[in-house]
């Protein structure tokens, strides 16, 4: 008899996490709240199943404006009624903590946690059936709480644990139905879907496809894993085409269907990876090469800087992640830099800590960012430029402006602050707190958890290969506590009064929805410099992407602004 029942009766509680919140009494849905705060409560009190403080549970889901302690005392009049029993009282309260208390109640989670104690090859095919068809949805579809970052990085990192037992589900019921292919099918494409940048499971499906006789539908669906899996590099592309040519020896020799050796893909070349790498690595035109050298900065660090392009200098500040090298060939800058090198001469460099510059460095505070750039414009020799600054660049941008009026010509700020995180509101102090503990743990790593919460912050509407070459630029450019120590140093920064000190003309950008740096700070940053003229993208990302209506606007107004005088 298995310790586990992977079907809630209809005589108790009922509750299922995984899809959209639901509880069933009688077998019958409950009227949840119509509070998604309040919704959310609950789930996080049934998933962790453990006592919670109350200051805890009032920061978790409440703004610091509102009065967290009765908003959490309304939520709580909202959830006892309907989880509650006279006899099993659930929602209890013990001191200043309260617990959820099963009582007998079914929960979906406590199913699987019960059942993977199990081995899973111990197990049926229907029973590894009855617990992948618990997975309605992804771990409490629809409850996201973007602006309460410390409950959404816990709800992310849950989802992604529950959708890798998912998989190992899935992966099991495939290997149990090797015989039974029209049984294994509707799994196979499931796991296709769940895991659609790994090659194992574009296989999966394609074989299954090929066994039942969906010969056509294999050829399409193979068509699909090539062009899903091309950004995801050469690997991942030779695993599907060894999949595709293991299935050939099934069809007979002299059989009048036609060879599926290699099915032509639009959009996408027929050769062997390997000679799309060597086209592929073919120089480009003599202007846009880039020739890699290296400074020292007033404290002996090395730092590495290179110019392409032609036309006037403008040279672009270091901002939180750079890398010489990677930074011209990833999706997240190249188009910038593509851009800018057609009108002028772009000098760069990485600051201490990142990229190609040293990394084992005393210190990262402002000072030590503003001498990089100061060493930088003495080694190349210009004499004068417009600076260009993104995000955290912009302060040293216009610090720099400053101390050395003469050099400037223009300023160009892009999603930029005056005043260091620490010193904006209470929630942003709160998140970036727990984003440095997310960075010393999770920092390059192939966590998708990781990926989708900073993801969301810079860059919500990117591609998926977007977001994999991000996680790749965390990974090359700076290592954890190197990112960590970069962004506790400018916390604290504030140069408020020097921004009426600029003499340069300034042109100030600024997202309406970044989710990284608040649009009230690029506001605030023109709205402090004489004479800046301010420009609003209308965009959610931090990073603008090629891609988004914003990216063209942003360089026609950069480029007037340069060519103006």
């Amino acid at each position: 008899m298995l310790a586990w029942r992977a079907v809630g009766t209809a005589d108790v509680l009922q509750i299922r996490l995984l899809g959209e919140l639901e509880i069933l009494r009688g077998g019958e849905l409950v009227s949840l709240p119509r509070s998604r705060k309040t919704r959310a409560l609950c789930a996080y009190l049934v998933a962790t199943g453990r006592p919670q403080r109350r200051d805890h549970l009032a920061d978790l889901l409440w703004d610091a404006g509102e009065d967290r302690r009765a908003s959490l005392r309304w939520s709580l009049s909202r959830l006892r009624p309907l989880i509650d029993e006279a006899a099993a009282p659930r929602m209890v309260a013990t001191g200043d903590a309260l617990e959820f208390q099963t009582c007998g109640a079914w929960i979906d989670l406590e199913v699987l946690r019960r059942a993977m104690q199990t081995d899973l090859a111990a197990l049926a095919p229907a029973d590894l059936e009855q617990l992948a068809a618990l997975f309605r949805g992804p771990f409490l579809h629809g409850l996201d709480q973007p602006d309460q970052h410390e409950f959404q990085a816990w709800c992310v990192a849950e989802r992604e644990r529950w959708r890798r037992l998912h998989l190992q589900l899935l992966q099991a019921l495939l290997e149990r139905l090797r015989e039974s292919p029209e049984l294994a099918l509707p799994h196979a494409r499931q796991w296709a879907r769940l895991a659609p940048d790994d090659a194992a499971s574009w296989s999966a499906l394609i074989r299954v496809l090929w066994a039942v006789a969906s010969r056509s539908e294999a050829e399409e669906q193979y068509r699909l894993a090539l062009r899903r899996l091309h950004p995801c590099g050469a690997v991942a592309l030779q695993e599907i085409r060894a999949a595709w040519r293991e299935l050939q020896p099934a069809v007979a020799p002299g059989s009048s269907e036609p060879s599926r050796l290699e099915p032509a893909v639009e959009g996408m070349p027929a050769h062997p990876p390997a000679v799309v790498a060597a086209q592929s690595s073919q120089p480009p035109p003599a202007e846009l090469r880039q020739r890699v050298q290296f400074c020292k900065a007033p404290d002996g660090v090395r730092i590495a800087y290179a110019s392409m392009g032609s036309g006037p200098t403008l040279l672009k500040t270091a901002n939180w992640m750079n890398h010489l090298e990677y930074d011209w060939k990833s999706p997240i800058w190249r188009h910038l830099a593509s851009a800018l090198t057609s009108h002028y001469t772009l000098l760069r460099y990485d600051q201490r800590g990142n990229g190609l510059s040293d990394w084992n460095v005393e210190t990262f505070g402002f000072d030590a960012l503003l001498g990089d750039l100061e060493a930088v414009v003495e080694a190349a020799g210009v004499q004068r430029f417009s600076l260009l600054g993104i995000s955290q660049g912009c302060a040293t941008a216009i610090e720099y402006a400053v101390r050395h009026p003469e050099r400037v010509d223009k300023l160009v700020l892009y999603g930029g602050f005056a005043r260091g995180w620490r010193l904006r509101s209470a929630e942003e102090r709160e998140a970036l707190e727990a984003m440095m503990i997310l960075i010393r743990r999770g920092w390059g790593r192939d966590n998708p958890a990781f990926r989708q919460l900073f993801s969301s912050l810079f860059m919500p509407e990117a591609s998926p290969e977007q977001f994999q070459q991000f996680n790749e630029l965390q990974r090359v450019s700076c290592s954890p506590e190197n990112a960590a120590r970069i962004l506790e140093a400018v916390s604290n920064l504030d140069i408020t009064h020097r921004l009426e000190q600029v003499r340069a003309p300034a042109l100030v950008l600024h997202c309406t929805q970044d989710g990284r740096i608040p649009f009230a700070a690029g506001r605030a940053l023109a709205a402090g410099i004489p004479g800046a003229r301010f420009v609003a993208l209308e965009s959610k990302n931090h990073l603008l992407l090629s891609h988004e209506p914003a990216w063209p606007r942003f360089l026609s107004e950069v480029r007037s602004f340069l060519a103006e005088g």
